[in-house]
């Protein structure tokens, strides 16, 4: 993984100071609360339903044990909420109540960052130096500003990798930190990359996705989608260019961003996102990008072109960990002692089916923790839990690992021989369910239970579900799913993506649920990347378990031989989807919502 620098280091230590003095400021009066909020905002701290929300910064989600040891410490001394204020939550003052409330709790998020729900303000700037020590913040994983770029979590070891999309993540992070014209934006600005064959960091989606290509010359450059979104209007960002040499990407985000500024709306938050402009202005806009870029690179020179010395300085910073262990093994030997073990343990066989992933060195797998049970929230992970992932990323994977985009932790460097035993020390820590790609594997956004702009909670919703299909016989012959939950139309869950979507809204001050079929994030699994159907009616919370089950019932009557979910949807259409739903709505359901 990257290694960080020194200036890395003071960087981060310095912007902890800063905003140490801007709270002291706000607490004494000396600064308003107008005047606080941009600067809380781009370090990351949000205020929530019920207490503030800190964000904490991974870039493309890779992680060292010594950072998730520091995160495991804020979860367990500074996640916990004053008892006024966690009383008023669980007596549901406000919107709504709930008694799914977890503290001393660590959030992965769909962007492979970190999340805390319940840090009081008062303790914001002892958290941000606690986080320093480790080179972790929370700059610009809020306001409207470039985010944090993203990418798979198999980028650096995957065996259908064209280009290691990383140096230019990392590449892209350090000139996207505070770069004036990239802190007041009309909207928050997301980037993914994807290096390999397969998009499985769901680039389509993505204000820019940039896709890492070979030309017929054996020329390494992107091809360029703008104007990605999820949210109110669903759009799948349009290519704008089909082959741009790598090292003049910073050139064209800037033109893109720029053009993006001027022309971007201010007056509505809701239509202030880059996929209202591309949509609306068409040609018109790729026009004015392309001219922007000629400027930049004819008039001024090009003043962001990588040069080869930049690109191998920040291409040294990764550096594959030195594994001694498994120079001294047989692979093959190791390979066949697996394969023996497999058919002796049905637990093993299906964990290595689901969990253990190709690598592109033979001796080394992948491997997913999946942070998907009973009783947690998905993507929920305990002090004492991180803890022992730290644990395991130091004896299993040269202590790395990778916040996937499904919730998930990936341990990316694990040797052949230490299979088992690593499945067994899962096991023991409840982080070996074999559930990756099925059904209660789904992405879910913290929802109403802590979320200000939530309609509905999706933690219930999702601990419903998971109850309901515990049986992992039955979540085998349902196959590959992608179930993502939204409590609100910011689709922070993912819903429009979803093979199976869930959308909470509000009526009347009611929670209800929208159900959508065909959703698509543009991996494999899922096809080419597109916005799912609703089926139906609104249902209650109490109907939506009745409804999947309906839903899936439905898909095992009427599949052919060996075809997925998201296949059988696409050939058969919605309507049997549909009819199923509303067959299994509940009759005072019916007349609450008619009446809403």
């Amino acid at each position: 993984m990257y290694q960080y620098t020194e200036f890395d280091a003071t960087f981060v230590q310095q912007r902890a100071a800063q905003f140490r003095d801007q709270l002291q400021r706000w607490e004494s009066g000396k600064l308003s609360e107008d005047d606080f909020r941009p600067l809380r905002l781009q370090n990351g701290w949000y205020v929530q339903r019920y207490a503030p929300m800190l964000r904490v910064a991974i870039p493309y989600g890779e992680v060292n044990s010594q950072q998730i040891r520091v995160l495991a410490k804020v979860a367990r001394e500074y996640d916990a909420p004053e008892a006024e204020v966690f009383q008023a939550a669980m007596d549901g003052q406000g919107k709504l109540g709930t008694t799914f409330l977890p503290t001393h709790c660590a959030h992965f998020t769909t962007r492979t960052n970190v999340q805390f729900n319940w840090i009081p303000l008062s303790k914001a700037a002892d958290v941000m130096d606690l986080l320093a020590t480790a080179n972790l913040h929370g700059i610009q994983t809020s306001g409207n500003c470039i985010r944090n770029t993203t990418t798979d979590a198999l980028a650096g070891i995957a065996v259908d990798e064209v280009v290691d999309p990383r140096p230019y993540a990392e590449i892209l992070r350090q000139w996207t930190t505070l770069h004036p014209e990239f802190a007041f934006l009309p909207r928050k600005f997301k980037i993914a990359i994807v290096g390999a064959q397969e998009d499985r960091a769901a680039s389509g989606w993505h204000d820019v996705g940039l896709k890492l290509v070979k030309n017929e010359a054996g020329e390494i450059g992107f091809k360029v989608y703008v104007g990605g979104g999820m949210g109110r209007t669903p759009v799948v960002a349009p290519l704008m260019r089909e082959f741009l040499p790598w090292n003049q990407i910073m050139n064209y985000i800037e033109a893109i961003v720029r053009v993006y500024n001027e022309l971007g709306r201010r007056d509505n938050k809701y239509k202030a996102r880059i996929k209202i402009l591309v949509k609306a202005e068409g040609q018109a806009y790729i026009d004015a990008v392309e001219e922007e870029f000629r400027q930049i690179v004819e008039v001024d020179g090009g003043p962001h072109t990588i040069s080869q010395a930049e690109f191998d300085r920040v291409a040294a910073c990764f550096v594959d960990p030195v594994l001694p262990q498994v120079a001294d093994i047989d692979t093959a030997q190791a390979e066949q002692a697996i394969v023996e073990h497999a058919a002796r343990t049905p637990a093993f066989a299906r964990w290595l089916s689901r969990n253990v992933h190709p690598h592109r060195n033979p001796a080394l797998r992948a491997v997913t923790l999946s942070f998907k049970r009973a009783g947690q929230a998905p993507g929920d992970a305990t002090g004492d839990q991180l803890d022992a992932l730290a644990q395991l990323m130091d004896t299993y994977s040269a202590g790395e690992a990778r916040i996937t985009h499904d919730q998930n932790v990936l341990l990316p460097w694990v040797p052949v021989s230490q299979l088992v035993n690593l499945f067994e020390a899962a096991k023991a820590l409840g982080l070996a369910s074999t559930n990756v790609a099925l059904l209660t594997d789904m992405i879910a956004c913290p929802g109403g239970d802590f979320c200000a702009l939530a309609n509905a909670r999706s933690l219930p919703i999702a601990e419903a579900i998971t109850q309901r299909y515990q049986d992992l016989d039955e979540l085998d012959d349902i196959g590959e799913i992608d179930l993502h939950i939204s409590g609100c139309i910011n689709s922070c869950g993912h819903h429009h993506s979803g093979h199976i979507g869930i959308l909470g809204v509000d009526k009347d001050g009611k929670e209800w649920y929208q159900v959508t079929l065909g959703g698509s994030d543009g991996s494999t699994l899922s096809g080419e990347a597109g916005a799912g159907k609703v089926i139906g009616p609104s249902f209650s919370a109490a109907e939506v378990p009745d409804v999947l089950e309906a839903v899936l019932t439905t898909y095992r009557d009427l599949r052919q031989p060996g075809e997925r979910f998201i296949d059988a949807v696409r050939r058969i259409g919605v309507e049997p989807f549909k009819e199923a739903g509303k067959a299994a709505r509940h009759p005072a359901a019916e007349v609450e919502e008619a009446t809403a």
